[in-house]
């Protein structure tokens, strides 16, 4: 049996929201190089990728981005409405080149803190495993569940992780996951809530906290804290 081969999906169809900010988070500087940039050196540095699909609208700084990494397999794909939407167009540009039995990382764009050691273990720990897993970290707060800005419930958080990416999973399950949570109308959160739809348990995986998702101005400058720790920047 060959070895099973590794591909890549990056979401980076998001829009300026909780920003503030003119450019999408994922394009904002971060020393010499872009949130995107930062998250996708993190997995080229720790794997060999056959080719990392790049989802995303026709935002000026993708060119730039594709042409100081032209050594790379760096494809394109639309976004779609959704997250969901956007990974399923990232798989469907893989389909003619990616096996059902091959690994597919699913990586935030703007996640750029990931760390080495966390994306070799989460490959490591799914090696020989059936259909894949996610990082992620135990909950260590008091859960509290809100409902109109009031406290409803405290929510009990012995088994509680706080999901992370990447999220790894064989490339012919999820693909097909993704496709029946859709036709299924199932709120699809992420990619293993969506392997989880289709009755399978995906592993976690514990990694850092410093593996942040960059949504709010203050996390931008805990970002670069972050990425200078690791000697990143």
């Amino acid at each position: 049996m060959p070895a099973a081969r590794y591909w890549a999906v990056i979401p980076a169809a998001g829009v300026v929201r909780r920003m503030v900010a003119s450019l999408p988070k994922q394009f904002l500087q971060l020393g010499k190089q872009t949130v995107l940039e930062h998250s996708l050196d993190a997995l080229w540095r720790a794997l060999h990728l056959e080719a990392t699909v790049l989802v995303s609208e026709g935002h000026p700084v993708l060119a730039s981005i594709q042409a100081n990494h032209a050594d790379r397999n760096l494809l394109r794909a639309p976004g779609g409405s959704e997250r969901c939407h956007s990974v399923l167009n990232g798989l469907s540009a893989l389909s003619d080149q990616a096996e059902p039995g091959d690994w597919v990382l699913v990586h935030d764009a703007a996640r750029p803190c990931v760390r080495q050691q966390d994306l070799r273990k989460l490959v490591d720990s799914l090696k020989q495993h059936r259909y894949g897993g996610l990082l992620g970290s135990p909950a260590r707060d008091t859960m509290k569940r809100a409902e109109d800005g009031a406290v409803r419930e405290t929510v009990d958080r012995n088994g509680l992780w706080h999901a992370f990416t990447p999220q790894m999973f064989r490339f012919g399950l999820l693909h097909d996951a993704l496709q029946q949570a859709l036709e299924d109308g199932y709120e699809v959160t992420d990619e293993s809530s969506a392997v989880e739809h289709a009755g399978y348990r995906p592993l976690m995986v514990e990694g850092h906290l410093d593996n942040i998702k960059i949504t709010r101005p203050e996390d931008l400058p805990l970002a670069e804290f972050f990425l200078s720790q690791q000697g990143r920047l």
